[in-house]
């Protein structure tokens, strides 16, 4: 029933209690359909889409693994070079007695040697024929994917088979030397004689990484302008001076990354030379190079791990500085 009154002579009708119009919560509670004794409906609160702590989360599986398979064998490696440790035998600190060794092997500066060496031969092929490869294979010929992988096989080949199908080719009783006895040219030791050793297992790195930087040439070739071509065309350029005013300045980075690479992995050089020069580095070890070096001195049960730590460490910074050698000859030819 409605309560009814009248005031100033006029009915007024009441349906309900009176509220407070000045009372912010009564106020709400009527908006909301509510009233003094019946509360509206839950406050929302904002959802939080993620923790500050998410994004780490997602990182923490590659800090883990390169904390564990990069940063500490690296650290691991420099602390043991200042030590005397052995295969089974913990190692005592000895400062800098490793390096002063080192200094006075002979077996070392012959493994400098061989692996500088290994960089002069490898490199420069590995900067230029790719190249020259790459410009022809990037012609849409008939049967020219046949040749791409052709060039690109001995990449996906292991190296070890590799290694030995040319020990099989290159020995006394090999394929090449067949052939050069059957034109009346004696056999040639391939694989005993001490430069013709080492030239050998350079052809094989050369010939195995053709196809890899090839496939890195083909993909820098395409975004050069064909208008560049063809402007030197109808100024009256040929073939040899459109590769050398067009092409190598349009692949110049790309060809400083070939020769940092190819010559950190020249550096490095193991396998080739392991397989066909045997483990002791071939004839009185005159073939060994540091990798290899490193494997004879900290392998076995009698191995000095700390001394081939220091030859690591060593390869290390003379990796190092050549790769800054090439970015500071590259950046110098830059902005002359």
């Amino acid at each position: 029933m409605s309560d009814t009154s009248t005031r100033n002579g006029g009915p007024v009708a009441k349906t309900g209690p009176a509220t407070d119009s000045s009372d912010p919560t009564a106020r709400a509670a009527a908006a909301s359909g509510g009233g003094p004794g019946r509360p509206g409906p839950p406050k929302r609160r904002g959802i939080r889409t993620h923790l500050p702590s998410t994004p780490w989360l997602f990182l923490l599986p590659g800090f883990a693994i390169i904390g564990s398979f990069v940063l500490f064998p690296f650290f691991s490696t420099v602390s043991s070079s200042f030590t005397d440790q052995r295969t089974l035998i913990a190692g005592k600190w000895v400062g800098g007695a490793n390096y002063a060794e080192l200094w006075h092997d002979d077996t070392f500066w012959i493994a400098l040697r061989n692996s500088l060496l290994y960089i002069v031969g490898v490199v420069p092929p590995l900067v230029l024929l790719p190249l020259l490869i790459a410009m022809l294979v990037q012609r849409y010929l008939p049967g020219i994917s046949f040749f791409r992988s052709a060039f690109y096989t001995p990449v996906v080949a292991s190296v070890v088979v590799v290694g030995l199908i040319w020990v099989w080719m290159l020995d006394d009783r090999g394929l090449v030397n067949a052939v050069l006895g059957a034109i009346g040219v004696g056999p040639i030791a391939f694989l005993s004689d001490q430069w013709l050793l080492l030239i050998s297992a350079m052809l094989v790195t050369v010939w195995k990484g053709l196809g890899y930087y090839m496939i890195i040439y083909m993909a820098a070739l395409g975004n050069v302008p064909k208008e560049l071509h063809e402007a030197a065309a109808v100024d009256g350029a040929g073939a040899i001076r459109r590769f050398f005013t067009v092409t190598v300045p349009a692949v110049r980075s790309t060809m400083v990354l070939v020769a940092a690479l190819s010559s950190v992995n020249a550096f490095k050089v193991f396998s080739e030379v392991y397989l066909m020069a045997g483990p002791n580095g071939g004839p009185g070890g005159e073939d060994t190079t540091l990798v290899m070096l490193i494997k004879q001195v900290g392998t076995g049960l009698s191995g000095r791990v700390g001394y081939a730590s220091a030859i690591s460490v060593v390869v290390f910074v003379l990796t190092l500085g050549l790769m800054l050698l090439v970015l500071k000859a590259d950046k110098k030819e830059k902005d002359a």
